[in-house]
């Protein structure tokens, strides 16, 4: 396990950016007077805007971005159930020391799923690179087709061997919960080798490009490769053996088909909501002054045992199909940039460990077989606060990791001291961090102005480069913590960002 001892212990911080010491610089509506022109998804192209990645059922682009509000505390909300599927994650202070997400489902539905298994020990932890990375992915074939296609997990827990050119056994890892694996090795030739589980085969092998089909030769389980630089397509393919399913993990049984645990609205959530046009927000109650001022969709009991309410993912697919068919406008969620390709510049990003409170403290860990930050949190129990844990969706046990993570600088409102106004609202900019790749970037966002909604669709927020360009996301999921401009995010040690909360002034 990881420890995070005192917010400040034995640190000898050096701020990124400089300008993150002071409060963020933030500008108000109608103060940028020129906004960002956003990049339009070409019509059919069958990528999801919100991830830059191709969606298993096009038709799910069609129906707006459901909204629902999760429950971080209690700590019996533990494990969520359905952030994996989210593209967007919203996290915010709602004062008391707590936070809570806005998970946006759009182009796939929650789902629970039986992990398939490999056989062997789960791997567990970061991958951190060393030398040049040999891996990355195994997979479980659900059409048998050869080919990595949307909405194909990974096989956790399975076996992968590496031999030298000699034929020598040198390294052996597994692959995680996800399906990853990598090796450090040195410029050479090498032999990796993929255990079948039993009952199980591998798929066609070399069905699509090098970086989405599957490598082992189907008699020897192993994949030669030649390696003088990075290589992370070395993948495996796996089907069932003809009428057997595939195995899963041990000891477990398939948890409830519900996404949660819900609980109530806050004011963010109109802004939100707002830029996600046509969207269906669901969340449990919320005050009265805070209730009138959110959009309605479907409002659930609020419950506090378990950590909120539990929402059945069948009415979840039905609630948002129904308030597609009574969408009237178009809606259209581009405007953020997606590029694979590492980026210039920036500072090395290892790890951020993020302090909310004491007893609120979670870890972000850059894991670089599957090039995504793998997330850890605590229990919030006092005796145990910072002892930090995979954290993993209650749907799948497969831990939460995500291509981006974005720490965005926005003013904090105190309308009561348990209530915050965050402004996301419309024509603001600000400052942001983006965590991508193992680095951190300097980058901006800004909202859809009045006058650009006059003459077009609302786009939801954008993320700007210093340059004043899209900002390129890593194709993927992200995960936004909103906090307040005096939040500072320094680097204790070289690569090892400590993101300490500013509580806003007023506030509970």
């Amino acid at each position: 396990m990881l420890l995070i001892g005192s917010a400040c212990a034995g640190a000898s911080p050096r701020p990124f950016p400089t300008a993150n010491a002071t409060p963020a610089e933030l500008q108000g509506p109608g103060a940028n007077a020129e906004m960002t022109a956003p990049p339009l998804l070409p019509a059919g192209a069958n990528i999801n805007p919100l991830t830059g990645e191709p969606v298993a059922d096009p038709s799910l682009l069609d129906i707006p971005a459901v909204l629902i509000s999760i429950s971080h505390f209690p700590a019996t909300a533990r494990p969520q159930a359905g952030l994996s599927f989210a593209p967007f994650v919203y996290e915010y202070y709602i004062t008391e020391g707590a936070t809570r997400f806005l998970a946006v489902f759009y182009g796939e539905f929650p789902a629970v799923e039986s992990v398939v298994h490999g056989g062997c020990e789960t791997r567990v932890g970061a991958v951190t690179q060393t030398e040049h990375l040999l891996g990355n992915f195994v997979w479980f074939d659900a059409n048998a087709n050869g080919r990595q296609d949307s909405g194909e997990r990974g096989v956790s827990g399975l076996c992968v061997n590496l031999y030298d050119a000699d034929g020598n056994l040198i390294q052996r890892s597994s692959t995680d919960s996800n399906g990853f694996y990598a090796f450090n090795v040195s410029p050479g030739t090498y032999s990796v080798e993929f255990v079948l589980p039993k009952n199980m085969t591998f798929t066609l092998p070399h069905q699509s490009n090098a970086a989405a089909d599957s490598d082992p030769d189907a008699a020897t389980g192993r994949a030669l490769v030649s390696i003088s630089t990075d290589d992370l397509s070395v993948d495996a393919g796996l089907i069932s053996a003809p009428g057997v399913p595939p195995p899963t993990e041990e000891n477990s049984s398939l948890p409830l088909p519900q996404v949660g645990p819900i609980r109530s609205g806050r004011l963010i959530y109109r802004y939100i909501a707002h830029y996600f046009e046509n969207s269906c927000l669901i969340f449990a109650s919320a005050s009265p002054e805070v209730l009138v001022e959110l959009p309605g969709c479907l409002t659930v009991f609020h419950q506090i045992s378990g950590g909120g309410f539990m929402l059945d993912l069948d009415e979840l697919t039905s609630v948002a199909r129904q308030n597609a068919r009574q969408s009237r406008t178009p809606f259209n969620y581009s405007g953020n940039r997606f590029d694979p390709a590492i980026q210039a510049g920036g500072a090395p990003a290892s790890q951020l460990k993020v302090f909310i409170a004491y007893q609120n403290q979670s870890g972000w860990y850059y894991d670089a077989a599957s090039q995504s930050y793998l997330r850890y949190v605590d229990t919030s129990e006092y005796e145990q606060a910072g002892i930090l844990h995979p954290e993993v969706d209650r749907l799948t046990g497969r831990q939460l990791h995500l291509e981006n993570l974005i720490v965005l600088y926005a003013k904090h409102d105190v309308i009561a001291p348990t209530n915050l106004d965050i402004h996301l609202d419309s024509g603001r900019t600000g400052k942001a961090l983006l965590f991508r790749d193992g680095k951190v970037l300097d980058i901006s966002w800004e909202t859809t102005s009045a006058r650009e909604e006059e003459v077009g669709p609302i786009r939801p927020i954008r993320f700007l480069g210093t340059d004043g360009q899209p900002a390129p996301l890593r194709p993927g999921h992200t995960w936004i913590i909103v906090v307040t401009p005096e939040t500072t995010v320094e680097q204790e040690q070289p690569g090892k960002w400590l993101l300490t909360f500013a509580q806003p002034q007023g506030a509970k």
